[in-house]
């Protein structure tokens, strides 16, 4: 069965990731797989205690901290999830590209040492972003369980992709959700419908618990996503396709998306 899988460091933003995922995996019914990339191998640094130190002192037994700290947050939220947990002689963005494969899910938080929480925010978060398998869940902001998922709508055709993982998640949680497209013309019907409807009768017929509104915001498509998120329980927005999800990243969509919005956001791949 195909796992949730989090990304891990020693920061508080990460534990906040594990908490997330444990949730989402026990909505799912899937396993939890928690990573943290053991990079020090790699570098050659000595991985015991230095001498005279401790013995549960030392690089190792530093990252089986972690692992064990993440662990007992997990089973906190979700005591019946099975958890695991993995510890690979890898770089983070490695480690977790390897998972995604076999993966219903990857987490990360946003901030975290190493950038292991902000693989979105650089160049690191492009290449997660362009080769992994799954969707991508950054953990940010407030976490409102009671909040509508929200989900950003550029284009229409495209943007029927994103609509499965975010019916899915509304009716497993908060049963609203809210389709937002964001439109640079002031003068423009803000309640005009955002998709329309033939291409949400077979979401409405599968999920009939959901409760679907559609806004249409005027300014910046940035801008206007993140004056969403902030009653959101969370924001799901595409990539387009693996090479030009950089420049997402490093354009003004993305500052105001990952790195401010004020809940959890949910990338979700367009490609082919």
């Amino acid at each position: 069965m195909s796992p949730v899988v989090v990304g891990v460091d020693d920061s508080e933003a990460s534990l906040r990731a594990v908490e997330w995922a444990a949730g989402e995996a026990e909505r799912r019914r899937r396993p939890l797989r928690i990573v943290h990339a053991f990079i020090w191998p790699l570098l050659g640094a000595p991985l015991g205690p230095a001498p005279g130190a401790p013995p549960e002192g030392g690089l190792r037994h530093d990252a089986e901290r972690i692992l064990a700290t993440a662990l007992a947050r997990a089973r906190a939220v979700a005591p019946d999830v099975k958890v695991t947990t993995s510890l690979p002689e890898s770089e983070p963005v490695t480690a977790l590209l390897h998972d995604s494969r076999q993966a219903e899910l990857v987490v990360v938080g946003s901030r975290g040492l190493g950038e292991v929480g902000g693989l979105l925010l650089g160049a690191v978060g492009a290449r997660l972003g362009a080769e992994v398998a799954c969707p991508v869940v950054v953990v940010r902001g407030l976490v409102r369980p009671g909040g509508p998922v929200v989900v950003g709508v550029a284009d229409p055709d495209e943007s029927q992709r994103l609509l499965p993982f975010a019916f899915a998640h509304a009716a497993r949680t908060t049963n609203t959700l809210t389709l937002v497209h964001a439109a640079p013309d002031q003068s423009v019907d803000t309640d005009s419908a955002v998709l329309p409807g033939h291409v949400l009768d077979r979401w409405k017929e599968r999920c009939p618990s959901v409760t679907v509104v559609q806004k249409t915001l005027t300014g910046h498509p940035g801008k206007a996503l993140m004056r969403a998120s902030s009653q959101a329980s969370l924001l799901v927005v595409g990539s387009h396709h693996r090479h030009e999800l950089s420049a997402l990243i490093h354009g003004s969509v993305s500052q105001a998306v990952v790195h401010h919005a004020s809940c959890p956001v949910a990338i979700i791949g367009l490609q082919e």
